[in-house]
């Protein structure tokens, strides 16, 4: 019954970690960045963010919170996104209290174990980056991407120093001096090797999922 039980249960992880990668998302090796061409935007500070979810083991107990944008900027040329670069704040990680609902469990001690060497190590790395490598239109309705989306965005993602190229579909707006970029997607850590908790050597012993959605809602203007 128990080895009935483990078997069950690695099937239900992998099958629901299959789904959540659902997203069109893909990842590979670091690519040139854009030029920026056209008129070069500010990021907006105070209403731009970083969401982001992760699980444990089965989709189970999802923590979830934001992370501050630094600094940053896009360029845009007739109305069309071109180029752009972000830096994201590791040291402003935040845990949503309400995703902590376990009684022995504190949202203050998820955030210090995160900002750890274990997780992002923020002491060593305390920023982040994403480098958009290219812009193009959207040829099909993606699943379960953002609502509205209308571009493929291209971009390398740096966690910990590594450097990973990330693709996902993405609502892009140009407007009156404004640019907006929203996305919601779905990357797997390891790839950044941030493995805490993920050993393969036993998937029923998977600790915590190795996928991770991040959402952007970044804002640029003059």
């Amino acid at each position: 019954m128990k080895k009935f039980t483990v078997l069950s249960l690695v099937a239900v992880t992998l099958f629901i970690t299959a789904c959540k990668k659902s997203n069109e998302t893909t990842t590979g090796e670091e690519k040139q960045v854009a030029e920026k061409k056209g008129e070069v935007l500010a990021v907006k500070l105070e209403t731009s963010k970083v969401d982001w979810k992760a699980f444990h083991k089965g989709g189970f107990a999802p923590r979830w919170g934001t992370l501050a944008i630094k600094s940053g900027e896009v360029s845009v040329e007739a109305n069309e996104l071109t180029a752009g670069d972000f830096v994201i704040d590791m040291t402003s990680i935040k845990v949503d209290p309400a995703s902590v609902t376990e009684k022995d469990k504190k949202y203050s001690e998820l955030e210090a174990h995160l900002k750890s060497a274990d997780f992002f190590d923020v002491e060593k790395n305390p920023t982040a980056d994403f480098k958009i490598t290219s812009v193009t239109d959207l040829a099909a309705p993606a699943k379960d991407a953002v609502e509205g989306a209308n571009k493929t965005v291209s971009g390398n993602l740096t966690l910990k120093g590594k450097a990973v190229n990330v693709t996902f579909p993405a609502k892009v707006t140009v407007a009156d001096g404004t640019a907006t970029l929203q996305a919601k997607f779905t990357v797997n850590r390891t790839d950044w090797d941030i493995k805490f908790g993920a050993s393969e050597a036993d998937p029923a012993e998977w600790m915590i999922s190795k996928d991770i959605e991040i959402g952007i809602n970044v804002t640029a203007g003059k």
